[in-house]
C-alpha cells in the first residue's frame, strides 16, 4: 500500500559550522521534526556524515524515520547532496570526501564543528575544513554518491552562491542528477521559468534547515510504499505508481 510521506531531506547539525551551535543537536532536530508533522528527514552536513547515527539513535519510536546524507562541495564550488537507506554507505563516501578535503578548519572564523553521541555529549570537534571546497569534481561526486547507492540531488540551485546555476550557469548535459533542490525562497513556477533548465530534472524542495525553526519550512511529499531512497528513487522517476508532491505550489511533478 502506498502512503504519503513528508520529507525534509536537507537539516545541518551542530557539525556545520554555520548552524546554530546552541539549537541543532540530534535530539533537538528530532523533536522540531515531529512537531512539523515530517515523516522523514535526513542529516546532511558540510562533507561530513559523523552526527547520522546519533541523530538515528535519538528517533526510536518508529514515527520518524532518520536517513543517513552528505552535502558534498565540488572542487568548482558546487554543493550536492548525497542520500543513502544504510549509514555504511554514507560514511564509505565520507572516507573519500575526507581523503579530498584540504585544509583545518579555523574555529574562531568559522566556529566549532561538534561530533556528539546518542547521549549528545561531546565526543570531539572535527579539525577538517568542512565549510571548504573538496578537490572533487562535480561529476566524480554524482558518481561517488551513485556508486554507494545514493541519491545525487544539487543543492539550492535558484541561489547564487554554492549552487549548479549560480556557479556553472548551466547544468552540464549528461549529468545523471537524481533531481534537483529549490530553497523556501522560490516556487517550481518562478524556477522553471528563471531556470528553463529545471523543466528536465525532477525537482524536491527542502529547508537547508541551520536552526530550529527552518526544519520543515520547505518540504516535499513522496507517495510509496515506505521511507528509504530505493523508493525515493521510484517516486523521482514516476514508477510503480510512486510520484513526488511539491508542497510549495501544491502540484503534482
Amino acid at each position: 500500500m502506498l502512503k504519503k510521506f513528508r520529507a525534509d531531506l536537507h537539516i545541518h547539525t551542530i557539525l556545520s559550522p554555520c548552524t546554530e551551535l546552541t539549537e541543532m543537536s540530534p535530539h533537538a532536530i528530532v523533536e522540531k521534526a515531529h512537531h512539523a508533522d515530517l515523516n522523514i528527514i535526513a542529516i546532511c552536513d558540510h562533507n561530513s556524515c559523523e552526527n547520522v547515527a546519533p541523530t538515528q539513535k535519538n528517533s526510536l519510536t518508529g514515527k520518524l524515520a532518520v536517513l543517513a546524507g552528505i552535502e558534498i562541495a565540488s572542487k568548482e564550488e558546487v554543493h550536492t547532496l548525497g542520500l543513502f537507506d544504510k549509514e555504511e554507505e554514507a560514511l564509505k563516501v565520507q572516507e573519500v570526501v575526507y581523503r579530498n578535503l584540504p585544509g583545518e578548519n579555523d574555529e574562531e572564523t568559522f566556529g566549532h564543528q561538534v561530533v556528539v553521541n546518542e547521549k549528545e555529549e561531546v565526543v570531539r570537534f572535527n579539525k577538517r575544513l568542512l565549510i571548504g571546497a573538496t578537490t572533487l569534481s562535480l561529476k566524480e561526486i554524482v558518481d561517488l554518491i551513485h556508486s554507494f547507492n545514493g541519491l545525487a540531488i544539487a543543492s539550492h540551485v535558484d541561489r547564487e552562491a554554492y549552487s549548479i546555476v549560480g556557479q556553472l550557469g548551466f547544468i552540464p548535459q549528461g549529468l545523471p542528477l537524481d533531481a534537483l533542490e529549490l530553497s523556501p525562497r522560490i516556487g517550481i513556477k518562478e524556477a522553471k521559468r528563471q531556470f528553463p533548465q529545471c523543466g528536465d530534472y525532477p525537482i524536491v524542495t527542502f529547508s537547508d534547515a541551520h536552526s530550529l525553526n527552518d526544519i520543515g519550512k520547505s518540504s516535499t511529499t513522496f507517495l510509496m510504499k515506505e521511507a528509504s531512497v530505493v523508493e525515493m528513487k521510484l517516486a523521482l522517476t514516476g514508477k510503480e505508481g510512486r510520484k513526488v508532491i511539491l508542497v510549495q505550489d501544491s502540484a503534482e511533478f
